[in-house]
């Protein structure tokens, strides 16, 4: 019979548990539940080794487990916590609760006996004590440890100590901290390693040749640091791995060849590594391999044939390379594929959906390539499950592709640059009505929608972009979950529709080169809280501009420009202070210079022109520096000189590289060679 747990460790426990609160909200996983709810001291349940996530020693009755995972704790673990009484405890799970960005006390270390530690997804900040980095010889020495798991605490900061050898670590997972600092050359030592995750951290540096030493590793993850110079040779001695992944670091260029070695991998992760050359065809060798991406590299050549006898790939990541040629059916005909990114390649040729064999197709690219694709109704089958459909400038022509009917499952779709005609169904409307998040027909023939309808009906839209095409009529409203509207250079008339101010979370606005009139919406201003760019230019807009930019008003780039609009400037523009572009040429505005306008501290341009401003330009008051502009038209204003003035800071009117590089890319092109005319 199993012994009781001792008293004092149960009322370590009960003390715990009174310490923290049980808030549903503090864990992620689904499934969470409360375990040390059941906790209490009367009859049998008295017993803590009979508790919920508590686990005893079979001989002594001791606490030598404790899981707590997404047990829905809040609060803070403070020095003098109960649970450092527990000094039996060989394992803490505390992963997938909400410590509110509490520190991680110096007293865990009196826990000398842990061999598995999981504090991840748990709100830890700040560094890792001082005190447990020296006892005995460092949480990540402790003589016992196997397992320490803080990872996805991204407030927790801290470095990687010189590690001795002996250490019995086999598992140590640090991704989604704050770590920094260079990887030690004694990581080498870690002779029992067979997993290192610390990915989405904030290590740099090289990484040192001796991390090639952990022949028992089978997994690394690397990716998305700031490590830099070669990746090391000695990696080919890592021939148990299955998993590695590099991804996203500032790594010099090399080849691949040397991943021909590693037999056993199945997740090869090198996106955004600075890889060039041909993808070698030894790669072939690695028959294990369930996904490879290389996207955005230098890589060139033509797809190895080999790729299309892969029949375990699920996921092959190819895209932003310099890969030409034709794709080779067999890739179309792989039959488990999930993931297939191809674009922003220089392949050429025809594809035919037809070919697609996978049923499991989720994301598919091939967008701006020399490609054109084909497809029809018949073919709606190969994408039965597609989420991610990119296809811009894939030579679309004719009506709007019937092969998407059916296709309820869409999230992100790119039809941009195509010659796509006519209305945009209703059939697709139905479709992704609570999936659909992006929707992007740029530069097509379309000319409107089929069903007119006041919302357009994709409840979860973030971002449409219906920017050069035929569109006519009214101005379609999008929900008002959207952040990202685009729908300049079309044909749209009338006034804009009062529903526009339910767009409360919108960051970018462009109607820009329409037919569109009336007065601007005095809800304007119910924008300006969320929104970056507001791009109205070259409409027929007309009356005064509204007094209704907000003390919280987020701008940073208005364009008016070319309308009718009058009235003065309005002085609720002092509310922004992060307008960086502001633009009302050629409308009718009737002022004074307004020099109140120098308040704003990261205004760049400002540009009046063409207006009917009229007074004296002097030199504004200390309080109104304009400290940061750098490019002024005034053209048209009293004598019709364009006049470069000194506005409490030195101008320079030849800085445009920035302004080409944010909101208005044609328009600044247009504006540097109109400053450069004049």
């Amino acid at each position: 019979m199993q012994p009781r747990c001792q008293a004092e460790e149960g009322n370590a426990l009960l003390q715990f548990k009174e310490s923290l609160v049980i808030h549903r909200s503090a864990s992620s996983d689904p499934s969470a539940y409360p375990k040390v709810a059941s906790w209490k001291v009367d009859g049998e349940s008295g017993d803590c080794c009979s508790w919920d996530g508590v686990e005893c020693d079979r001989d002594s009755g001791h606490v030598i487990g404790l899981d707590l995972s997404s047990s829905c704790l809040y609060g803070s673990i403070d020095s003098n916590s109960s649970l450092f009484h527990l000094v039996q405890l060989r394992r803490l799970n505390l992963a997938d609760n909400d410590f509110n960005n509490s520190e991680i006390p110096s007293e865990i270390g009196n826990l000398s006996r842990l061999f598995d530690l999981d504090l991840s997804m748990s709100g830890f900040s700040g560094q890792i004590p001082a005190e447990i980095l020296e006892f005995p010889m460092g949480i990540f020495q402790l003589p016992n440890l196997r397992f320490l798991s803080i990872r996805y605490n991204p407030y927790l900061t801290g470095y990687l100590p010189e590690f001795q050898s002996g250490s019995q670590l086999e598992i140590l997972l640090l991704a989604g901290t704050n770590f920094s600092g260079q990887l030690p050359e004694s990581i080498g030592n870690l002779k029992s390693l067979t997993e290192l995750d610390v990915a989405e951290s904030n290590f740099s540096g090289v990484i040192p040749s001796s991390l090639g030493n952990l022949t028992k590793l089978n997994y690394l993850d690397l990716s998305h640091n700031n490590f830099s110079g070669k990746i090391p040779f000695t990696f080919v001695n890592l021939l148990q791995l299955t998993y590695l992944s590099l991804s996203s670091n500032n790594f010099s260029s090399g080849t691949l060849h040397w991943l021909c070695n590693l037999t056993k991998l199945t997740f090869v992760g090198f996106k955004r590594t600075n890889s060039y050359g041909e993808i070698p065809s030894c790669l072939g060798n690695l028959t294990q391999l369930t996904q490879l991406s290389l996207n955005v590299n230098e890589l060139t050549g033509q797809l190895p044939s080999w790729i299309g006898n892969q029949t375990q790939l699920i996921l092959l990541g190819l895209g932003a390379n310099k890969l030409h040629g034709p794709i080779s059916d067999s890739i179309f005909r792989l039959p488990n594929l999930e993931t297939l990114n191809l674009g922003k390649n220089l392949f050429s040729g025809t594809v035919e959906f037809g070919l697609l064999k996978s049923r499991s197709l989720v994301s598919f690219q091939l967008s701006d390539n020399n490609l054109s694709v084909i497809g029809n109704h018949n073919d709606s089958a190969a994408l039965q499950n597609i989420q991610i459909l990119s296809l811009s400038g894939c030579n679309l022509s004719g009506e709007f592709p019937s092969f998407l009917h059916g296709q309820n499952h869409l999230e992100y779709v790119e039809l941009g640059g195509n010659k796509i005609e006519g209305h945009i169904p209703t059939w697709f409307m139905n479709l992704g009505t609570e999936t659909l998040w992006s929707l992007d027909l740029r530069g097509n023939l379309l000319t409107g929608f089929e069903q007119s309808v006041d919302i357009l009906p994709w409840n979860n839209l973030r971002c449409l972009r219906l920017s050069f095409n035929k569109l006519d009529g009214a101005l379609p409203i999008p929900p008002h979950s959207t952040i990202i509207y685009e729908v300049s250079d079309n044909r749209l008339n009338g006034e804009i529709p009062p529903a526009i101010c339910n767009l409360t979370s919108l960051v970018i606005l462009q109607l820009s080169n329409n037919n569109l009139s009336g007065k601007l919406p005095q809800c304007l201003g119910n924008i300006s809280n969320s929104a970056s760019v507001l791009d109205l230019h070259n409409n027929s807009f007309s009356g005064d501009i509204p007094e209704a930019f907000s003390s919280d008003c987020a701008l940073r780039a208005i364009d008016f420009s070319q309308n009718q609009l009058e009235g003065k400037i309005p002085k609720s523009l002092a509310n922004c202070p992060k307008l960086e572009i502001l633009n009302i040429e050629q409308n009718k505005i009737n002022d004074v210079f307004p020099s109140w306008l120098g308040i704003l501290p990261e205004l760049r341009v400002l540009i009046l022109r063409s207006n009917r401003l009229h007074g004296v330009i002097g030199k504004p008051k200390a309080d109104f520096e304009f400290q940061r502009l750098q490019i002024v038209d005034l053209s048209g204003y009293a004598t019709g000189l364009v006049i470069g003035v000194i506005l409490g800071c030195a101008m320079n009117t030849r800085k445009y590289e920035w302004l080409v590089k944010n909101y208005f890319v044609n328009r600044g092109q247009n504006l540097k060679t109109r400053l450069r005319r004049n």
